[in-house]
């Protein structure tokens, strides 16, 4: 019997929770918060429309009881506060550092062999810090920011081309910023041919500088962030790892000298299947992006240097 964790149930987690089940990746979906009473009701209210939609997981609801999620395949990590009115970003990192902390042991100790999927912003960097408190293998700790990114990417792209979304393939790499994210425009296609052929340079770049302040757009419009694109990312990279699918999408994973960078959790397109991560691909970059990616390490660095001792 296969079960995924889903830890936190705000929007961005119960959201994860609600496509996991709609698409039946798993047999038991958990979802767990230090709010009592908000997961469970969220199971319950996803579960009313198990027979109006023909869903056949369990989801259940618990309220810090850790115990419920023993032997989960996989663990997805949303836990974390967003930036407040007059914090800092060390700030920020200090406090979601020790949440994402406190959970990576909780979850760990009744499910010690899960793949674990970091969504906790900021995300490289709480990816990194689940890296040095696990001590798990590398393979089996992922971060969800490509996957998401990547997803914006192909809707500009298919807003501009007037195409059907599923017929764009387009990645992003690097670290999940709006300054330091990098939609890779020139591998991008449509059923196959660049788009390139299809779109001036102008258009783009505007399409790249859209993709990177995609984000940023949404919470201005919403007054808050987004959660349909982030939940539905998160649960399709759960599902290629559940489901062995040898899926070929941009995480953020610890690099080992790939594309020149070491004891780093960054974006790279990455084949995710049983255990996790099964390889990092490494793209013919041209010199520019090299330099992009360079930059963009770069900054990654610097926000892990936040981290608390």
């Amino acid at each position: 019997m296969s079960k995924i964790t889903v830890v936190g149930a705000g929007n961005v987690g119960a959201t994860a929770a609600n496509v996991l089940a709609l698409r039946g990746v798993a047999d038991e979906v958990v979802m767990i918060d230090i709010k009592e009473g908000v997961s469970e009701g969220k199971a319950m209210d996803m579960m009313q429309t198990a027979n109006l939609l023909d869903m056949n997981t369990r989801i259940k609801g618990v309220t810090n009881d850790y115990e419920a999620t023993r032997g989960s395949d996989v663990v997805i990590i949303t836990s974390g506060i967003p930036r407040k009115p007059g914090m800092t970003r060390e700030e920020l990192i200090g406090v979601n550092a020790g949440i994402v902390k406190s959970v990576t042991e909780s979850v760990l100790k009744y499910s010690p062999d899960a793949v674990i999927i970091c969504v906790s912003n900021p995300m490289d960097t709480m990816t990194y810090l689940i890296h040095k408190v696990s001590g798990l293998p590398k393979n089996r700790i992922i971060g969800m920011g490509g996957a998401l990114d990547s997803s914006r990417f192909k809707y500009y792209l298919s807003q501009e081309l007037k195409a059907n979304p599923n017929e764009v393939e387009g990645m992003v790499i690097g670290g999940h910023g709006d300054t330091t994210m990098i939609p890779l425009k020139r591998f991008a296609t449509l059923r196959g041919v660049p788009v390139k052929e299809y779109l001036a340079d102008e258009k783009l770049d505007k399409i790249v500088a859209d993709t990177m302040v995609g984000g940023a757009t949404l919470t201005k419009l919403l007054g808050t962030s987004a959660w349909y694109a982030p939940g539905a990312a998160a649960a399709e990279v759960a599902e290629a790892v559940l489901h062995d699918q040898d899926a070929i999408i941009p995480c953020s994973a610890l690099v080992d000298g790939e594309y020149g960078e070491k004891d780093l959790c960054i974006g790279v397109p990455c084949v995710l299947g049983k255990g996790g991560i099964k390889k990092i691909i490494e793209l013919p970059l041209n010199e520019e992006e090299k330099e992009l990616f360079r930059k963009s390490a770069e900054a990654v660095r610097k926000t892990n240097a936040a981290l608390p001792e």
